[in-house]
């Protein structure tokens, strides 16, 4: 049995039909806040060998003889705008430490999410070595929330036998529809499009960056899975550690609102507006996967290009209101 925790969530629901197509079908426990009927429509009609509400999985999990091959801990709390310390360390922090050293006592090998939010503004770069790690500062809560857990993780003498930080870029495809504001910039350029026939980007409030040319590593849900999926076949070779998963190519939003239009067969129209003042300090304008450390690991394939993994996303998934 393989446990997936945020299994209703966006990743987490994509991961859940990746395993099932992988050898996995009706052996993953899921476990989420399945109180939220929004991401009700992620799971429907999948395989599963059972499911646990978040609030009772630890205890279940301290205690049961049951045999576990695999923890892929995709759950988080992920609003980049929630300023509530408090919730982050619960559920992002406290949980995961949790579910580490039960996975360390049992010898069970754990995945979990943590995030580029981890790299603050890049000021030092987009590395994941471990000793650059203690030089980062996140921009937010969140972000903090998730670079704790990974410099804890790095301290600790007792792990699992094997144990995977994934530091997710900006991932999309198909399964956010729940995730409103927190959806990615292809799926609100997609519905503002539909709304107002046109789309409005950020303009730059920095010297040398043209409006739109903020730049971010945009990487498919797909070549996700695909990496997820390749640490878990692979794990007996490849060393523990935080990896960066992402496409390892930064692309400009303007690029990405230009190939959402083309998607779906229309002329851009594109304006900029002001970013807004409550955000501007805290704004990314560069982010880029070094993927160097997964391909010394033995991943060695091309990752979707942004101009296909936009038309995938928009003319199979968007425009159908289908799911993965």
């Amino acid at each position: 049995m393989v446990i997936l925790t945020g299994a209703a969530g966006f990743i987490g629901s994509c991961l859940l039909t990746a395993l099932n197509n992988h050898g996995y079908e009706g052996q993953v426990m899921i476990v989420d806040d399945f109180s939220d009927n929004r991401k009700s429509d992620n799971l429907e009609g999948k395989p599963i060998h059972s499911r646990y509400d978040r609030d009772q999985f630890l205890e279940w999990f301290e205690t049961t003889d049951q045999p576990v091959s695999f923890v892929l801990h995709i759950g988080a709390r992920t609003d980049t705008a929630l300023l509530d310390v408090d919730v982050f360390n619960k559920l992002n922090l406290h949980y995961t430490q949790k579910i580490w050293q039960i996975c360390a006592q049992k010898h069970i090998p754990l995945i979990y999410a943590s995030s580029a939010a981890t790299y603050g503004d890049g000021a030092n770069g987009f590395h994941d070595g471990h000793d650059l790690i203690n030089q980062l500062r996140p921009l937010n809560p969140y972000g903090e929330s998730k670079h704790q857990f990974d410099i804890w993780a790095l301290r600790q003498t007792e792990a699992p036998p094997f144990w995977m930080g994934c530091k997710f870029f900006n991932v999309y495809g198909p399964n956010e529809y729940h995730k409103g504001r927190m959806a990615s910039v292809i799926f609100h350029t997609f519905h503002q499009i539909l709304q107002t026939g046109k789309m409005k980007l950020f303009k730059s409030h920095r010297p040398g960056i043209a409006d739109g040319h903020q730049s971010r590593d945009f990487v498919s849900v797909m070549d996700v899975m695909d990496m997820l999926l390749f640490a878990m076949d692979n794990h007996g070779q490849m060393p523990s550690g935080i990896y960066n998963v992402g496409s390892g190519q930064a692309r400009t939003f303007l690029d990405l609102a230009t190939l959402t239009f083309q998607a779906m067969d229309l002329e851009p129209r594109i304006e900029f507006i002001d970013t807004p003042v409550d955000i501007r300090d805290a704004y990314q304008y560069f982010t880029e996967a070094d993927m160097s450390k997964m391909a010394s690991a033995g991943y060695d394939r091309t990752t979707t290009s942004l101009e296909e993994g936009i038309d995938q996303y928009v003319r199979n998934y968007l425009a159908k209101q289908q799911y993965y």
